[in-house]
């Protein structure tokens, strides 16, 4: 059944990925989340601006594509992409679902952080992640959470970023 149900989504050319991304908060490092910066003493660690949420979505709309992965695409093995925009490999994969014939339909997203408070940004957010992705902004969900003081990410050594896609074949 599982296969016919997926054959069914496939004909009807849409499709649906899950994308995951986190990155330890440091010190001397800016914040950037969403493709904007956020006040905060303690930015993410990473080859990139390690914009999590970025990422994530990256993941989710690769995975819907079957296109692998962002580290497969902007390995952080390659120094161009050292201090990268991530709003530019976002662009880029956009780019990278058109030449497969795909568009965007939309994006949910949660952020798992303890601090800062996120909720009050996310407009902005959304305003900077729908022009990317080409779709409207009510096509950009974003919620933000907490670990409630549970594992490293409850003690705020980083944050988690979980992202679902849902692309469709452009006629």
């Amino acid at each position: 059944m599982v296969g016919r149900e997926c054959a069914y989504l496939c004909a009807m050319n849409m499709r649906i990925g899950f994308g995951f991304d986190t990155h330890r908060l440091v010190e001397g490092r800016p914040l950037m989340l969403g493709g904007i910066h956020i006040p905060h003493h303690l930015g993410l660690l990473g080859h990139s601006d390690a914009d999590a949420l970025l990422h994530a979505i990256c993941d989710a709309l690769l995975g819907a594509a079957n296109l692998r992965d962002i580290g497969y695409h902007f390995p952080d093995t390659d120094p161009k992409y050292k201090g990268a925009d991530s709003k530019l490999l976002l662009a880029d994969t956009v780019e990278l679902l058109h030449q497969k014939g795909y568009r965007v339909g939309n994006v949910d997203c949660t952020i798992v952080a303890e601090a800062p408070k996120l909720n009050p940004h996310v407009p902005q957010m959304q305003m900077v992640i729908a022009p990317l992705l080409q779709v409207d902004i009510d096509c950009v969900s974003i919620k933000a959470t907490r670990n409630e003081g549970m594992d490293a990410i409850g003690h705020n050594e980083g944050m988690k970023v979980y992202a679902v896609a849902l692309i469709f074949k452009a006629d």
